[in-house]
């Protein structure tokens, strides 16, 4: 397979919804969101679009396209996990309350394209896969419902192609500090890899995996 054939075109996808929360992993307690959606969480709404082993999704670009607002709740969550072992879980002495300090009507664009992996097949090629998610996405259709950052925050999508006019991102420059990039499962433990985000008139750039930016 030709070097030219092994990435595909750059894909903008639009994601919005009512609420999000891109958590902190340092907030051990509390759900605490990101200021914006990181790039786990973009390749995951990518993924739920479609996904299969010849591919590996990049995301290059996150474009906010509404100021960035917050919304502080509390609420109740379950403080244990149901065993196979056990007949039960009885909710009430389990419940705990727990504040989330989440954002609240979110909307930004995707910029990202994938490369084939080891596992393509002889019959796997970067235009079947682009045709198919090409699709997909704009008929709206999904492996599973994407979500923004938590499973009950529903993502709502749109693929920025053809006619459709591309959004413009907020005016803001802002430093993020040190994001969450992604899980690194090379190794037998999954290890957490980081770079250190800035919203430069409303996008974050996002380096490349082996980017010496990234950080292990």
């Amino acid at each position: 397979m030709a070097a030219k054939e092994l990435r595909s075109q750059i894909f903008k996808l639009k994601v919005w919804g009512e609420n999000a929360c891109f958590t902190r992993p340092e907030m051990k307690v509390e759900r605490v969101s990101y200021d914006v959606m990181t790039p786990s969480a973009a390749r995951g709404i990518l993924e739920a679009v479609v996904w299969k082993p010849a591919i590996r999704w990049q995301v290059t670009r996150i474009d906010v396209l509404n100021p960035i607002r917050w919304e502080s709740v509390r609420r109740n969550e379950v403080g244990a996990v149901m065993s196979p072992r056990t007949s039960g879980l009885f909710v009430e002495d389990q419940r705990q309350q727990r504040a989330g300090l989440f954002l609240r009507d979110v909307a930004y664009v995707i910029h990202a394209f994938f490369e084939m992996t080891v596992k393509a097949g002889v019959e796997d090629n970067v235009r079947k896969f682009e045709e198919m998610f090409q699709r997909r996405a704009e008929k709206g259709q999904c492996f599973h419902r994407p979500y923004l950052g938590c499973r009950e925050f529903a993502a709502h999508f749109e693929l920025i192609s053809g006619g459709i006019k591309e959004p413009q991102p907020i005016s803001e420059d802002k430093e993020l500090g040190f994001m969450l990039y992604d899980m690194d499962h090379s190794d037998s433990e999954p290890t957490p890899m980081w770079f250190r985000a800035q919203l430069q008139q409303g996008s974050v750039h996002v380096p490349g995996p082996e980017s010496a930016e990234v950080r292990r």
